[in-house]
């Protein structure tokens, strides 16, 4: 068994591992505990009854958090001639084409979300080794292949609190929704947009309930169940 830290074990000695909370307890709790010197990220793991060994159970998509991650976001966009153009006045940090697409082959990814039209998109394929696993690869289904019309307003929501969820080869999802910083009903607005849209997500092939299992932690606490019908029941703001 791995040893915990002294401060690890202190906060995890807070924590019910007996009940399930709901999920402003359980920010409350954690947020309290929080003790380290940076501002923890606030993170939801849910376990799915999907079959990942099934392409039509895959649980993939995409929404805007209201109030963002309270983190710098870099944007990547994979572009030429005017789209290029309208790439950088809409405020993205990077952009290129042949020369950008070097870079990244040979290892740099110092970015959070990667765009790119659909002209350069065959060009990008074999970045897929470097930037899939990392999550980064512009992808049509979400919605990171783009028009270059649509461009700012996908540079700006990126920017803004964009968020990708998926569930892993274990039918997990892991995201995260805020800082520890944040005030308890910013992170509770996040993750009832979250929620609403991991729940709008279920693949029609999945059967019986779509969530098994919900833990709540920060990037060094403890987890917290959660209570899956509090969870599920959240309404995102109007």
């Amino acid at each position: 068994m791995p040893k915990h830290s002294r401060r690890y074990s202190g906060v995890a000695a807070t924590v019910d591992a007996d009940r399930p909370y709901n999920p402003q307890e359980a920010i409350d709790l954690l947020k309290e505990s929080s003790a380290t010197k940076f501002d923890e990220t606030m993170e939801i793991h849910l376990r799915t009854n999907a079959d990942t060994r099934h392409a039509d159970q895959m649980v993939r998509g995409v929404t805007v958090l209201p109030h963002g991650l309270g983190k710098q976001v870099r944007v990547v966009v994979f572009a030429n001639g005017e789209a290029a153009d309208i790439a950088r006045q809409a405020g993205a940090d990077f952009v290129g084409d042949d020369d950008l697409i070097e870079r990244v082959e040979g290892g740099w990814v110092d970015f959070e979300v990667g765009l790119a039209v659909p002209e350069i998109m065959p060009r990008i394929g074999r970045l897929g080794r470097v930037l899939g696993r990392r999550g980064l690869m512009p992808n049509p289904r979400t919605g990171t292949m783009v028009q270059a019309r649509d461009l700012p307003r996908t540079i700006q929501e990126a920017k803004a609190g964009r968020l990708e969820f998926r569930t892993d080869r274990t039918s997990i999802i892991h995201s995260q929704f805020g800082k520890c910083s944040f005030e308890t009903e910013t992170l509770m607005e996040n993750l009832a947009v979250l929620m609403d849209s991991i729940v709008r997500s279920r693949p029609e092939a999945v059967k019986g309930a779509f969530l098994r299992t919900a833990y709540m932690t920060t990037s060094m606490g403890p987890s917290v169940s959660i209570d899956l019908g509090a969870l599920q029941g959240l309404k995102p703001p109007e």
